[in-house]
């Protein structure tokens, strides 16, 4: 099933197109990473399925539907840029927050309870949101997100501020938001995190997609041929394959070797088997963050 789609969709501002034809479709819960270098045309995109500016022609629905501004109230969007008060409580105001998304004032505080509970930050209700620090800061932004249960939440650079630690923390409460039923865009310029979570991506360029598709088969498909073998001997190019590097760890000999033919792995295999005894063949897919930088630079 299908929960959001995103057809023609054209944005232009005072003569510079953000914009350009853009589509995709965001399967039901799945983490669906939208990426991009600076200036590509993202935040314009998550505005629009916001309802936040409107597109020039194009259209998104939801669920089937065409959005209007009433579909905002099943939509979580955690901004790049952090939306909190600073003079405010935190208590106070994700209480607030809650009940702008519709909550109930005794629904918002039972489920603010259980978060602040899950994250260890009861302490924090009562103090103003200048004295966190940005990943405090950002923690709270986090739950006032995802509090109201939507169908859709947006991440815009969710781990802006957290140590390795806190980052770990988020990136498992968002594949448990994931397999409770939630759909999840992900933007970010870290493409580690992309390979961790994402399921399918669109990368922008100039207003454009210009790579789509599920990550696995994305890095498949910038195969290079390249492997890395280990073998309790060393081994010696030929016809069938190139020998890259070659280095011996404490008895166990690690090669780099490239594939020079059109045979399968299957009879690369048994061609090294002819020549020693394999511990592990593994083939070296590149990785998102090179097939990113690749493909913007082409």
């Amino acid at each position: 099933m299908i929960l959001l789609e995103v057809e023609n969709v054209v944005k232009q501002f005072a003569g510079h197109l953000a914009l350009d034809s853009v589509s995709l479709t965001v399967p039901e819960n799945t983490i669906y990473g939208l990426l991009g270098p600076n200036g590509a045309g993202k935040t314009t995109l998550i505005r629009i399925i916001n309802c936040i500016t409107a597109p020039d022609s194009g259209e998104v629905r939801l669920n089937g539907k065409r959005m209007t501004p009433s579909d905002v109230e099943h939509i979580g969007y955690l901004p790049e840029e952090r939306g909190l008060y600073k003079k405010m409580k935190v208590g106070e105001q994700a209480l607030y927050l809650a009940q702008l998304k519709g909550m109930t004032k005794q629904d918002a505080l039972k489920a603010l309870k259980y978060w602040f509970e899950r994250f260890e930050i009861q302490e924090w209700w009562g103090k103003k949101v200048e004295e966190l620090s940005k990943g405090m800061a950002q923690k709270v932004q986090f739950i006032t997100t995802i509090l109201h249960d939507p169908k859709l939440l947006i991440f815009d650079e969710p781990f802006s501020g957290f140590d390795p630690v806190n980052t770990d923390l988020m990136k498992r409460e968002i594949l448990n938001l994931r397999d409770k039923g939630a759909t999840i865009i992900f933007s970010t310029h870290n493409m580690e995190t992309v390979e961790d979570l994402c399921e399918n991506i669109s990368l922008v360029d100039n207003a454009k997609i210009v790579l789509q598709g599920n990550v696995a088969e994305i890095r498949e498909s910038h195969a290079t041929k390249t492997f890395v073998v280990r073998s309790s001997s060393a081994v010696l190019g030929n016809e069938m394959f190139n020998l890259l590097s070659q280095t011996d760890k404490n008895g166990v000999v690690e090669s780099i070797i490239k594939k020079q033919t059109t045979e399968g792995n299957n009879e690369l295999i048994n061609e090294l088997m002819n020549q020693t005894n394999i511990l592990s063949f593994e083939e070296l897919l590149p990785s998102m963050n090179d097939i990113f930088i690749e493909t913007v630079r082409k």
